[in-house]
């Protein structure tokens, strides 16, 4: 098997070797649109991340029989072209939960006890300059019998959830948006965000969602209310979150992704300079663990291929 990996560089540097069990493995830490068709040609075997592969790919790749997306979101690949070509196309699931999870307390409590502007204070001098044993120059808050409101309550979102709730938490379930009912253990969309100390967004972007918290929707948050998003980019339109934030409408924001990536210079929330925001380049998912889950759940998937099953197949 020939198996070419299109960005290794989104890997991380962990150790590949589980793939090398199938054949020859061919590493490209980045590859352009320009090289894709290069690259491809002799492939039996596709590893990509967010490189993007369609039917005119597929025509010049007439050994290619399997690409494995090294993620979850497969919208980088042609599904129907890959389907009409007679390839097969696979994700992996659930890998980096514990990362993600891991992720979004880090921003919610660096925010909620102003960590990142202690330390920034404190390499200014300040706390040697003080004239008592601590500083409590900004305001530090409890997780604890905050109303943590999730969007979003698949793997992510439950797996938050009980962190939450072992931080003390009241966690609140929103409904889905729009919705014309509300589900057992639910909370109405607008009227948990009404009441929320603490918004988690864990749900996918579709139609539904893009854009889904936007002037309107945080004009409902009270100001005291923190949001964190480690989820898509697109579901929080970034001027109304920048505005909000610049005009105290929400306390503060802990955002990993934005609608484009990598970051475009005139984003709103890239040129907001205000220290209510931490904005993290979409690593909520890259521990060292999950990225190694994922290359062993690649594994898992072309395993299963070869054997003719359908393991994490979407097409």
């Amino acid at each position: 098997m020939n198996i070419v990996v299109l960005d290794a560089a989104t890997l991380a540097g962990v150790d590949l070797s589980p793939l090398h069990e199938f054949g020859t493995v061919t590493t490209y830490e980045y590859t352009s649109p320009s090289e894709v068709d290069s690259r491809i040609q002799q492939a039996n075997i596709i590893v990509s991340n967010k490189v993007q592969l369609n039917g005119a790919h597929f025509a010049i790749a007439p050994e290619l029989k399997l690409i494995c997306v090294a993620a979850t979101g497969t919208n980088n690949i042609d599904l129907v072209a890959a389907k009409d070509a007679g390839i097969a196309v696979t994700n992996v699931a659930g890998y980096s939960t514990p990362s993600v999870v891991q992720h979004t307390f880090t921003l919610l409590g660096n925010l909620m006890s102003n960590i990142h502007r202690y330390a920034a204070d404190t390499k200014l001098g300040a706390w040697q300059n003080s004239r008592m044993f601590c500083r409590l120059d900004h305001s530090i808050n409890d997780i604890a019998n905050k109303r943590f409101v999730i969007v979003g309550y698949g793997n992510l979102g439950q797996a938050t959830a009980k962190v939450a709730e072992a931080f003390g938490a009241k966690v609140i379930i929103a409904e889905r948006p729009n919705s014309k009912a509300t589900r057992s253990g639910r909370m109405a969309f607008e009227d948990a965000m009404k009441i929320a100390d603490i918004v988690s967004i864990h749900c996918p972007l579709t139609p539904q969602t893009e854009n889904l918290f936007n002037v309107e929707t945080l004009s409902l948050l009270p100001k005291h209310a923190i949001l964190i998003n480690t989820a898509r980019g697109g579901i929080v339109n970034e001027q109304a979150l920048a505005d909000a934030l610049a005009n105290n409408q929400i306390a503060a924001a802990g955002v990993d992704v934005l609608s484009v990536e990598p970051a475009d210079a005139d984003n709103p929330l890239i040129k907001y300079q205000g220290d209510n925001l931490m904005l993290t380049p979409h690593t909520a998912w890259a521990s060292q663990e999950s990225i190694t889950r994922l290359i062993l759940g690649i594994a898992e998937n072309i395993t299963s291929y070869l054997d003719g099953g359908q393991h994490n197949r979407v097409v």
